[in-house]
């Protein structure tokens, strides 16, 4: 068989395949479905997160409560039965901090070679969050003055024996980025219930992301060349609790005209994950995606650019996008708005203190948040029957970690999963005797 007949037959297979994916992917995944209903994970994720929040409300990059946070991530991998690892590094002004990763090997992709033949490589998918919280820097003073001004109630309170008011506002992060930190660990929960994933599944927990995303470059730059040039893509959540809706976007680097549907397929699979799935019909779940259409140059090149399915905020996938990699940023927001300057997380009128912005802000608070978000449950099929939490935390951080976790099986652009090269030889040499047939040798 020439080369020429050979690419023929390999296009013929491959398109066969991809008519093929919705079944040959549910081939490649054996997991637990006795509920009946995806992303059904109880409340783990919610109670971590609340447990992050209220324990260690004071996690700023590289202080001890960020210690303390990542510890506890560490034994909670533990209980996962996987053994984490933990990699110190240094901040710019010599503050010390941990990533914790979880690195499960798959089974890798059969990529295609310029002479025919196919050889098993293996291709990687990063999944990560940032673990630490801190308020803005506007807002310090304001936090010292009412924490000088709570002193002085405390001071009254014990001279005139009355009872006060607790205040309004505790930051601690329950949103950014404790929501974000356990929806990583609701992951990797969950993917223990995954067989034969082609991917290489990195799940990192970045230490000190306020501090211009340190963790996430430190563990970029702690990977070898091979490493780097083997990530597909990188997952990364954020601040899921306080916005309105959840949205996925891309990196800035998809504005490259030329790259746009090669950075931005990873969103439009995860896009298609959700949709195809019955989110919505079980939880009222929907992943957005920003379409305001504003333009306006995002990325300061001096080039105006089409604001669409991009944030507005940046993140621990900075440090990927910006080296082409491409990425999947899930965050809660509001970006139905006409101008840059309007853009905010909620509408919300019960969350305006702030001008409608929640992270970094003393709003940011999981009491706060509580009193205003979480609602009974209730019976969402009208079978009379209570069915569906009220918890939107415990909902959103659900259903993005089946999301993330799902379009792991969407596969890698450069190749082909065992099962689908065994189906792809199978078809290419049932063609290649019809052929030979045909013709008569």
């Amino acid at each position: 068989m020439n080369r020429s007949f050979g690419k023929k037959i390999i296009a013929a297979g491959l398109s066969i395949l991809v008519l093929a994916e919705p079944v040959l992917l549910t081939s490649c995944k054996n997991k637990d479905k006795s509920s009946g209903k995806p992303a059904d994970y109880g409340a783990y994720g919610a109670e971590i997160a609340r447990e992050i929040a209220g324990n260690f409300p004071n996690r700023t990059a590289y202080s001890s409560d960020e210690k303390k946070t990542g510890e506890y991530i560490e034994g909670k991998i533990k209980e996962l039965g996987y053994t984490p690892e933990v990699q110190a590094f240094r901040g710019v002004d010599g503050g010390t901090s941990n990533n914790y990763i979880v690195r499960i090997e798959g089974t890798g992709f059969y990529v295609a070679k310029d002479d025919g033949t196919f050889e098993l490589e293996h291709r990687t998918a990063i999944i990560g969050t940032h673990y630490d919280a801190s308020l803005s820097s506007e807002f310090l003073d304001t936090e010292s003055e009412e924490d000088d001004e709570d002193d002085e109630e405390e001071e009254d309170e014990e001279e005139n024996a009355e009872p006060t008011e607790p205040p309004k506002y505790v930051f601690d992060g329950i949103s950014d980025n404790a929501s974000g930190t356990a929806c990583i660990l609701t992951a990797l929960r969950a993917f223990k219930d995954y067989k034969d994933v082609a991917y290489d599944v990195c799940f990192v927990f970045f230490g000190a992301g306020t501090d211009n995303f340190a963790g996430a470059e430190a563990f970029y730059q702690s990977l070898s060349y091979d490493e780097k040039n083997s990530i597909d893509v990188m997952y990364n959540v954020d601040s899921l609790y306080s916005g309105d809706k959840v949205y996925a976007s891309s990196g800035f680097k998809s504005l490259i005209s030329s790259r746009k549907y090669e950075m931005r397929r990873k969103l439009y699979q995860a896009y298609d994950v959700c949709f195809s799935n019955t989110l919505y019909t079980n939880y009222g779940f929907d992943l957005n995606y920003n379409e305001s259409g504003i333009r306006t140059d995002v990325n300061d090149d001096g080039i105006r650019d089409i604001f669409n399915e991009l944030p507005n905020t940046k993140s621990d996938y900075t440090v990927f996008d910006d080296r082409m990699i491409p990425i999947v940023y899930f965050e809660s927001y509001e970006y139905n708005f006409t101008s840059m300057d309007q853009m905010k997380e909620t509408k919300n009128l019960s969350l305006q203190d702030y001008n409608g912005i929640i992270r970094g802000t003393p709003a940011d608070c999981s009491k706060f948040l509580d009193s205003v978000l979480l609602e009974e449950d209730y019976d969402r099929n009208g079978d009379g029957e209570i069915d569906c939490s009220g918890d939107r935390l415990q909902i959103r951080i659900n259903c993005v970690a089946f999301i993330v976790i799902e379009s792991l099986l969407k596969g890698s652009d450069k190749g082909m999963t065992p099962a689908r090269y065994e189906e792809y030889k199978i078809e290419s040499t049932r063609q290649t005797v019809g052929t030979a047939e045909s013709s008569g040798t």
